[in-house]
């Protein structure tokens, strides 16, 4: 068994002495990645032996914890970019390294290392187990054995590692091509592409162990256009689990058009006068509001520490019977979907509100077993440096039963929001405010002028006890949407159909 030496440097880990390495030396065949991919490749991938993960599980259960688990990582990620014309930056970045967690009680107990010696995973698995010193004798954790993933949502057809920058070059280049031929108001571009690749294998006292392959990969477009002494600018971003069979002509033509028809139309627009009005959620990106207002407060460690409005809400009805909100880590290709969560647990669709009722919480290992009830499989964690905590994975609303037409008829005044950009959410009482790129005024039921840069304010949990109308055109935004909670980041997706929220403050004109 030979061991793989690294270099630390700058806070990332470097392969030492290897150029341009792939999967260190040895390449993952298409067909493999298919498949369920052995836990022996796996544990020659790490340099690790199944006799080392139990060594390391004994040492984490030494002063009395009730679990342990470890979770080593090996990634690699690359991005290019674009500006005038040129693709003229490239980076890459290679980490490696595990995490030892013990759960005792209420307590726990978390160490990394990033080397994965024996000595050094032994010093980190009795640095957690201090952390979290439990009342019980010490106990030998179970025989390990290797845990089938039911299903494989990212199969790769073609893995990122096989293909070289020159050969992603002209991917940027042609939309930078596309963008400027659509509308000679352009005057700049610039656009980056990014992949990465994640080797995961996990192992826990309970005997379970798997290995999952995890590609990842995104886009992004930035149209600058001018009209006179005007200057406006949008952008257009996409982001999927796969390998690098996401670089087609379509893909590049739909980001172009929709970059310069996002910017275009922003020139007509106008800011409107501010007050509390109906505001028309646009189907897709409006979802963002879904996952950081309300999605959010239904985390089950919010509701285990009694800190969001929702605590006490559960199997009760807090909405509209047409409403259906989900959280789903099974969408093929989709960025926030997993075979099985960080914790062990494999990924699955989850209805958190169905007909108006709040009928689940999204759990880790943690909530579920203070809650006395299976995972959800939403424990994540941003690396193995992190420990999981209940996050959302694709959050969205199901599709309604009217139009959107009919959804805009009803209102005599009010706003339709289009996209959104940034805000700020209180996650436990869910006091929100979002700004809006751009949208329309909705008068006497139609949308007239074009709007930009308002504001709208208001309470999550109360917007959707005020969504009166859901459309029948659900859509995902499966753009580069990240998460960020208690320090850590995981990618996730979002979407909804049209929905009207009768009423919420607009900060617009006075």
């Amino acid at each position: 068994m030979r061991r793989r030496e690294f270099i630390k440097t700058g806070g990332m880990v470097m392969l030492g002495s290897l150029a341009a390495p792939s999967l260190l030396g040895e390449t993952l065949s298409s067909g493999a990645i298919n498949q369920a991919v052995s836990i022996p490749y796996a544990l020659e991938h790490f340099g690790v032996t199944e006799s080392d993960l139990r060594k390391v599980l004994t040492a984490a259960l030494e002063k009395g914890g009730d679990y342990a688990d470890l979770f080593f990582e090996h990634s690699f990620s690359n991005n290019i970019s674009l500006q005038d014309g040129a693709v003229n930056s490239a980076h890459s970045n290679i980490d490696f390294g595990m995490g030892v967690r013990v759960l005792a009680g209420d307590q726990t107990g978390y160490a990394y290392v990033e080397n994965v010696t024996l000595s050094e995973m032994l010093t980190a698995a009795r640095t957690a187990a201090r952390i979290a010193t439990g009342t019980v004798s010490a106990k030998a954790p179970v025989g390990l054995t290797e845990k089938t993933i039911g299903h494989n949502y990212y199969q790769v057809k073609t893995a990122w590692d096989e293909i070289a920058i020159k050969e992603k070059m002209p991917y940027l280049q042609k939309l930078n091509e596309r963008v400027f031929a659509l509308d000679n108001r352009v005057i700049k571009v610039s656009a980056s592409l990014g992949d990465s690749t994640s080797h995961i294998l996990f192992a826990n006292s309970e005997g379970q162990m798997y290995y999952d392959y995890r590609p990842m990969a995104t886009m992004v477009a930035v149209c600058i256009m001018q009209d006179g002494d005007k200057v406006e600018n949008s952008y257009a971003s996409r982001s999927f689990r796969m390998g690098s069979e996401f670089l087609t002509d379509e893909i590049i033509d739909t980001m172009a058009k929709e970059a310069v028809t996002k910017t275009s139309i922003l020139f007509q627009a106008i800011k409107p006068k501010g007050g509390e009005m109906p505001v028309v959620m646009g189907a897709g990106g409006s979802g963002i509001l879904l996952h950081e207002a309300i999605g959010h407060a239904f985390e089950a460690d919010f509701n285990r520490k009694n800190t969001s409005i929702f605590s006490s809400q559960l199997n009760k009805k807090i909405c509209n019977a047409n409403i259906n909100v989900v959280d789903d880590g099974t969408i093929p290709f989709n960025r926030g979907s997993v075979n099985i969560d960080d914790d062990g647990v494999e990924g699955q669709k989850t209805y958190i509100v169905r007909e108006g009722v709040l009928t689940s919480y999204l759990h880790d290992r943690i909530s579920a077993k203070h809650y006395g009830i299976a995972s959800t499989g939403n424990g994540r964690r941003e690396s193995f440096r992190h420990m999981p905590i209940p996050r959302m994975r694709a959050t969205y609303m199901e599709a309604g039963n009217v139009s959107e037409e009919e959804i805009i008829s009803t209102v005599k005044k009010g706003i339709y929001a289009a996209n959104f950009t940034n805000g700020q959410v209180q996650i436990g009482a869910g006091d929100f405010t979002f700004f809006v790129k751009d949208g329309y005024l909705i008068e006497d039921g139609k949308l007239t002028q074009p709007i930009k840069d308002i504001n709208i304010i208001g309470n999550g949990p109360k917007a959707l006890a005020d969504m009166t109308m859901v459309g029948n055109n659900y859509k995902m935004d499966n753009g580069t949407w990240s998460c960020g909670k208690d320090g850590q980041s995981c990618p996730v997706t979002c979407g909804m159909p049209s929905a009207l929220v009768s009423k919420l403050t607009v900060g617009g004109e006075s």
